[in-house]
């Protein structure tokens, strides 16, 4: 079968290349999926240069979610599934013509979700609205997040819109601003304009930011724990700026700040069958209802990996980049 392989880890556009691998067969409680769409996610990219939690043997197909339809089942698992279309994240290889996964991962996709939009529903999605509850911020309470124009930013200002809580939503330059707006996205600021720490502080009023999510590391750290409120809880959800969190400790021991990480797959884990289901239930009903968007910048053909990899990490992408085999 076709497949994105890598066989050495280093810079994706670099290292990933077309390649021919067999096709899997599903061991007990494991399904093989024909893949339609795939989306490349940053962490798919930070696991190609061999830097996440995750790493890969070698030569290895990247790729962790996808939408497809089953094709073939192991040992244990209903015949019934064959032939439904079906979205799974959490998994590796997906970047391929065929990949497996669990059964009890399998998510069915209504036929009014296009498959764009399944390809990248759940695992990105999922992790913003695990945010959300992770931060156990109420409705009317202020969030603020740095790299509001990224995939987890964009759905998390719109999952905490539909569920009564306010965002600020930082961006690192000006054009994303009327992007985000376009997409009904408010409470915007770029921190390239100057008086943008005013203009946030206006905003959030006295009491400040119940929690913030900080998405770059660095310096941006500190700017997101200055707009925190007493008791606030700063998160860092990435390191984009590939720095450690630069903290200020007068305004940590002040405002008595809590810093946590989050890291998605291990909170997945630990979620019941039961939260998890009512979690992806309501990411359905908000793409049905409108209420929320995963717009799709560009689809390559799976042996123009390398070029979708870079279209990936280019600024000012206005959706997600798809691989289709």
């Amino acid at each position: 079968m076709r497949s994105a392989i890598h066989a050495s880890f280093g810079e994706p556009a670099e290292v990933l290349g077309l390649g021919e691998q067999p096709i899997p067969q599903p061991a007990a409680g494991q399904v093989r999926i024909k893949t339609l769409l795939a989306p490349i996610h940053n962490h798919d990219l930070w696991t190609v240069r061999g830097r996440y939690g995750y790493k890969p043997a070698l030569p290895a197909i990247g790729g962790s979610e996808a939408v497809g339809v089953v094709e073939a089942v192991g040992p244990d698992v209903d015949s019934a599934l064959i032939g439904q279309r079906v979205a799974v994240a959490g998994v590796h290889g997906t970047w391929a013509e065929y990949f497996l996964a669990p059964a009890r991962l399998l998510v069915p996709m209504p036929d009014a979700i296009p498959d764009d939009v399944a390809a990248q529903l759940i695992a990105m999605p999922l992790s913003a609205l695990m945010l959300l509850e992770f931060l156990n911020v109420q409705p009317g309470q202020w969030i603020a997040q740095n790299t509001a124009n990224g995939a987890v930013g964009k759905t998390l200002a719109m999952l905490a819109s539909a569920r009564g809580v306010n965002v600020l939503n930082l961006v690192r330059r000006d054009e994303p601003v009327q992007e985000l707006a376009d997409l009904g996205i408010a409470n915007v600021l770029s921190t390239a304009q100057a008086d943008w720490q005013h203009s946030a502080s206006a905003l959030l009023g006295a009491n400040g930011a119940y929690a913030a999510v900080d998405s770059i590391g660095g310096a941006a750290s500190a700017a997101l724990l200055a707009l925190l409120g007493e008791g606030g809880t700063l998160v860092s959800f990435g390191t984009m700026a590939g720095e450690p969190m630069q903290i200020d400790s007068g305004a940590m021991i002040f405002k008595q700040a809590t810093v946590k990480g989050f890291w998605g797959s291990k909170v997945s884990e630990a979620l019941s069958a039961e939260d998890k289901r009512r979690l992806i239930g309501e990411l359905i009903q908000r793409m049905l209802g409108g209420t929320l968007k995963l717009p799709t910048e560009a689809i390559y053909d799976l042996g123009d990996v390398a070029q979708a990899a870079a279209a990936s990490l280019q600024p000012g992408r206005k959706g997600k980049v798809l691989l289709k085999p």
